[in-house]
């Protein structure tokens, strides 16, 4: 047995799943000294990120993810320097409620652009865990042959339950992912009212998956999140569920003539494919193809990227101002008192906000 595979690989595993043995090595730190904080090399980041070098990629996803302060600095000078070498990938947001098979979609189309010569990211918003607040999806787990290519990467990232911090650092993560050179990035989240208006903010096409059979043909047709879709893909659309798939893909396409369109100049329209046969997903990609020209030729394609990078700055200045706010030691002490008056039914509630911002 090859002692440096580890104990489970998934099928057809080649030699990118290894493990190796590091004995332990005799600390030289003194005894009551700190550890010295880690230090980040900004130029072998930059080269390793701009050379593809997945292991730096993934470092440098998570220090533009973290949270703590002394990574924040740090974070923006790397961004600062990839920002030239960015923006030219197709950027696809992808949502529809858990079971429609999304995870399914994403692996066949993956592959399907690979073949097309593409390199592909995709960056995974799992919702998280109340407890361990981590992600609870695992997609990188399910899209086995996709995430063993060379020409992808897979990036899951934990929502914390904070929408906010998932745009600025999911925006974060496209930035990183095109200066490696990826041609697509692929943006998935779980359909759930505002995570979907938070990931139609920062890509460029934006992709509703429905499915048939449970029930209610229509059940999927909501004029709100429609109205943000470029394309409505109705998936498992093979064996017995393809004459079901196709009638749901015709009312579709009738409803969405009196539903307005999400971009200026484009038709939205429905399609039918099957994530297991493969069956329609290069239609899909000629969809988007056509969607790309159209809107570049008409100029909408660079005003959404401006638009988008004006709300970025925008929605940055409120997360900044939030963030000094809860920091400031006044609204400390009084914030805990006020919250549970609040809670109790002592005070009312646009009485007790004003009280935090009487100083």
């Amino acid at each position: 047995m090859d002692k440096r595979k580890p104990e489970w690989t998934p099928n057809g595993a080649g030699e990118a799943f290894a493990s190796s043995v590091v004995f332990k090595r005799e600390s030289t730190a003194q005894p009551g000294k700190a550890h010295a904080r880690k230090i980040w090399d900004l130029d072998a980041l930059e080269a390793g990120v701009k050379a593809d070098n997945r292991t730096i990629l993934s470092r440098a996803i998570t220090l533009v993810e973290s949270n703590s302060p002394k990574h924040f600095e740090v974070a923006q000078e790397l961004l600062k320097r990839l920002l030239p070498v960015s923006g030219k990938s197709i950027r696809i947001g992808i949502t529809g409620v858990p079971g429609v098979g999304k995870s399914s979609f994403i692996e066949r189309f993956g592959m399907y652009l690979i073949e097309q010569g593409k390199k592909v990211a995709v960056l995974a918003i799992d919702p998280s865990s109340s407890l361990s607040k981590g992600s609870i999806l695992g997609d990188k787990t399910r899209m086995e042959e996709l995430s063993r290519h060379p020409s992808s990467f897979i990036r899951p990232s934990p929502s914390s339950g904070i929408l906010g911090g998932v745009a600025r650092k999911t925006r974060e993560s496209i930035v990183i992912c095109e200066a490696a050179g990826f041609d697509v990035i692929l943006i998935e989240t779980v359909g759930v009212g505002q995570s979907e208006i938070t990931v139609r903010s920062m890509v460029d096409f934006f992709l509703l998956m429905q499915i048939t059979g449970a029930g209610d043909e229509l059940q999927g047709i909501k004029k709100g999140i429609m109205e943000l879709a470029d394309l409505i893909v109705v998936n498992k659309a093979d064996g017995d569920n393809l004459p079901r798939a196709k009638v749901a893909e015709r009312e579709f396409n009738n409803a969405l003539h009196y539903i307005r369109n999400a971009t200026k100049g484009w038709q939205t329209k429905a399609q039918i494919c099957s994530a297991r046969t493969g069956a329609g997903i290069d239609a899909i990609w000629r969809t988007i193809t056509e969607f790309c020209e159209k809107t570049g030729d008409s100029g909408v394609f660079e005003q959404r990227r401006l638009s988008q990078t004006a709300a970025w700055f925008e929605d940055l200045i409120s997360e900044a101002v939030l963030s000094r706010f809860f920091q400031s030691p006044q609204i400390k002490v009084k914030l805990p008192e006020l919250r549970e008056q609040v809670a109790k039914g002592k005070i009312p509630v646009a009485y007790a906000v004003s009280i935090l911002f009487d100083d």
